[in-house]
């Protein structure tokens, strides 16, 4: 059986949440030598290369499977001495989690259900934010402890519950419409037009405005595109009218009620099913997590299908 000691699996976690040895072994108090040297040990013991030595140092695959057992022996060597009467104010003992969350989930609902959870338990979140396309990839890799992901498949070592379904509603601002889409008097010329005028879009990967007309006019939009990878911006720029977006309601409801947006097809909504994965690790920590986080979502989101 493997045995790795404890100093090494700090070292790997700060080498590659660090991204150079020169920064883990500032954080270590030791030298780059030392470093590579308890690196090149463990993989003397498992027989495998654990790292890319490249800037940022990356886990192979089979360093993510090390990795992982790092955190998570660290998070139970945390609430351990939690259990066993460290005082509020001992910040070395404070566990840290890291979770992988999108970006609209993070704007919306995800720091609402951390909030609750940070009302009765000490604890400080390192939080990863991604696609929801992307973040089980953040598990794999033994960064995060649980993502919030459209992957309804397990990662391995890991369990997947459903947590419901986010909607999001093609809109744009009345002064948008009135200047591209006067002429839109049905929903087929809407669409139409859709194709040709300004779009926002997240990032250059953000597929939900190009995969909705995809889906409804047969190929993505050949419009102008700006790009503003942060969701509460997008969706100010949205209603600033620098072009049409999918909004999920929680950031588009009351702006269509008050005449701010203008839903441009009306019942053609986009869903997307969230998906909660963890670690299958006995931590009271990360369960508690994880009940505030699926409680909060089954208020927040529309139910699973």
């Amino acid at each position: 059986m493997i045995r790795f000691q404890r100093e090494h699996l700090e070292t790997l976690l700060a080498a590659v949440d660090l991204g150079t040895f020169d920064a883990a072994a500032g954080a270590l108090s030791i030298t780059p030598s030392a470093v590579s040297q308890r690196i090149r040990a463990m993989e003397r013991l498992t027989g495998r290369v654990l790292v890319q030595r490249t800037t940022p140092i990356r886990p192979t695959a089979d360093g993510a499977l090390v990795l992982r057992h790092a955190r998570q022996v660290r998070l139970l060597d945390e609430e351990t001495a939690r259990a066993l009467g460290a005082g509020p104010d001992d910040v070395d003992v404070v566990p840290s989690i890291p979770l992988a969350v999108n970006a609209d989930s993070l704007s919306t609902w995800f720091l609402d259900a951390l909030a609750t959870v940070r009302s009765d338990t000490e604890v400080v979140f390192d939080l990863h934010r991604e696609d929801q396309d992307r973040t089980a990839e953040l598990l794999r890799s033994g960064t995060v402890t649980a993502a919030v992901t459209a992957e309804s498949d397990p990662v391995q070592g890991c369990s997947s519950v459903a947590l419901g379904v986010d909607r999001y509603r093609a809109v744009a601002s009345p002064a948008f419409v009135a200047r591209y889409l006067a002429g839109a008097d049905t929903e087929r010329r809407m669409l139409l037009l859709l194709d040709r005028v300004p779009l926002v879009d997240y990032d250059h990967d953000d597929d939900l405005q190009q995969g909705y007309l995809r889906r409804v006019v047969g190929h993505a939009p050949g419009g102008p595109r700006h790009f503003v990878p942060t969701s509460a911006d997008f969706a100010r720029a949205v209603q600033l009218g620098f072009g049409w977006g999918m909004l999920p309601e929680a950031q588009c409801l009351d702006a269509l009620e008050q005449g701010a947006l203008v839903e441009l097809t009306p019942g053609r909504r986009a869903d997307v099913a969230l998906w909660w994965q963890r670690w299958n690790l006995a931590s009271p920590l990360l369960d508690r997590v994880t009940d505030a986080v699926r409680a909060t979502a089954a208020e927040r989101l529309h139910p699973p299908r």
